[in-house]
């Protein structure tokens, strides 16, 4: 019993020492000499290593590319010559391209072009059919989300069989792929899905389907498709629907990396993801997480530090098109293997030009619609809060949404952690006076795009979020302490129950 241990826990960070509640239980652990070690500028040197990888090959380092590869053969050299026992995990994926933009235009009765563009996964194909609603379509939309239209077979009137139709779909409630697959099962050629219309679904919707479907499926704003739901109830309407896009299936990696000391009974999972999208570089999302963990193992290894838990450096493919590598990595290990994992943190985008520090959620407190994590989550966001904190940093939570590496994780009842430096959200104008930088701008405005490249890096920010994530992985991999209230590491496995909510990790608003 380490009760001595929990009640009088602290954490040193440089000359400043913080008291820890009781439910932290972690112990005392002096992190500054490797935090000193992982310098900005030893992770700048990664992420100009990440950036002339893409230079190399068109731009991007997206799963299935020649870019991802030379990514993956850079950071397994970095960590074979660290000293790093590292294996590769490899695994089958649908690639998908986009190899022309789609084209949506009204042929009659007035023709006119709109804005459109191609669903993730859609089919490639050229139809000119008449347009058929889903039975169940909401105009003008409701002032809250409400629309279920197509998420059952009985939303569609079966499609012609001599004759090319093209299914129109409202977003909301039930996933694309639900709508879609309905839509294809029912006999349509092609399907348009369009915004929902409440505040915030207004714009041209953008999604993926997440495995690859036979026909043309592209995204319309509410308001052109509404005008073509209301074209189509008047009379006949026809519509010439393009896509052009690969998908194939191809195979990509993992990059595990376990230091050779320290208990293999008590692993931390340490996860970054490496793939970019296809349409740039990803220098920060997650060049910057990459480039910082990986920083991390080497200096770990060069100022011989020794791990009383073993760590386990994992560099994911595929998390760009639906967490592929982790889901992978969890789905494929025994359950042996996933009770020996005690917690896992996950660094995905540190560098946001327009950041804030966003502190993963892991009491659910926050939000009271918000889910909490696995027991030890808590535990683990204390550990960043608490040396934030000691820093005179104010930090912000922010849910766990199923955005990023760590719902697998969670899912299989793991407790896990980390930090996020914002995305393609707005800062507010409350986190522009804690933090800095410019209100109604997002956090990464080149979040996506070609433009994340060495220049769409706030050093301020990897200096602080870079530490804080040192600070965590060291703090976790030397303590003697565990989580809970008797000193233990992992709770009962009776107890490891998650809320529903939070089993469903890739319920973000991009398949919705």
């Amino acid at each position: 019993m380490r009760r001595k241990a929990l009640l009088v826990a602290i954490v040193v960070v440089g000359s400043l020492t913080v008291p820890l509640s009781a439910t932290a239980a972690i112990d005392e652990v002096n992190t500054t000499k490797l935090r000193q070690a992982v310098t900005v500028s030893g992770i700048l040197q990664h992420e100009r290593a990440l950036q002339r990888i893409a230079n190399r090959n068109d731009g991007t380092r997206a799963a299935g590319t020649p870019g991802y590869d030379a990514s993956a053969a850079y950071v397994k050299e970095q960590l074979t010559k660290a000293g790093y026992k590292v294996t590769e995990q490899p695994f089958e994926f649908e690639f998908y391209q986009e190899v022309t933009p789609a084209s949506l235009s009204q042929v009659s009765p007035a023709p006119q072009d709109y804005d459109t563009a191609t669903f993730t996964y859609s089919g490639s194909g050229d139809v000119v059919g008449g347009i058929v609603a889903a039975t169940n379509t909401v105009v003008p939309a409701t002032p809250t989300p409400s629309s279920a239209a197509g998420c059952a077979a009985t939303d569609f009137v079966p499609a012609s069989a001599t004759e090319p139709q093209v299914a129109l779909i409202q977003r909301g409630t039930c996933t694309f792929a639900s709508k879609a697959a309905n839509a294809i099962a029912a006999g349509y050629d092609a399907v348009i899905i369009f915004n929902e219309g409440n505040p915030g679904r207004t714009d041209l919707v953008e999604g993926t389907l997440g495995a690859t479907v036979s026909v043309p499926v592209v995204g319309l704003s509410y308001a052109d498709g509404a005008a073509l739901y209301a074209s189509a109830q008047a009379g006949s309407t026809t519509v010439a629907v393009s896509t052009e896009v690969i998908a194939e299936t191809r195979t990509t990696v993992n990059i595990i990396a376990d230091t050779r000391k320290g208990n293999k009974e008590k692993v931390i999972v340490v996860g970054a993801h490496l793939d970019s999208v296809l349409a740039g570089p990803g220098i920060n999302d997650n060049g910057s997480g990459t480039a910082t963990i990986l920083e991390t193992a080497i200096q770990m290894s060069k100022l011989n530090i020794q791990p009383r838990q073993q760590v386990r450096f994992a560099f994911w493919g595929g998390e760009e098109l639906g967490l592929l590598g982790s889901e992978n990595y969890v789905a494929t290990a025994s359950d042996a293997d996933l009770a020996k994992i005690y917690a896992n943190l996950n660094f995905d985008m540190l560098a946001s030009p327009n950041y804030v520090r966003f502190v993963y959620d892991g009491d659910g407190s926050a939000d009271p619609g918000a889910p909490a994590g696995p027991p030890g989550s808590a535990q683990i966001e204390a550990v960043f809060t608490q040396y934030f904190a000691a820093q005179g940093l104010v930090t912000e939570p922010t849910a766990f949404d199923g955005r990023s590496d760590y719902g697998p994780f969670i899912a299989a009842g793991i407790p896990a952690g980390g930090l996020f430096s914002g995305a393609e959200g707005l800062k507010t104008p409350e986190e522009a006076v804690a933090y800095g930088g410019t209100a109604g701008v997002a956090y990464d405005a080149c979040y996506h795009q070609a433009c994340d490249s060495i220049t769409n890096l706030n050093t301020k920010a990897i200096n602080e979020l870079g530490d804080a994530a040192v600070h965590a992985i060291m703090s976790l991999a030397r303590s003697q302490a565990g989580f809970f209230e008797d000193g233990s590491r992992m709770a009962p496995r009776s107890t490891q129950s998650v809320p529903d909510t939070v089993f469903d990790y890739k319920g973000s608003s991009l398949v919705r």
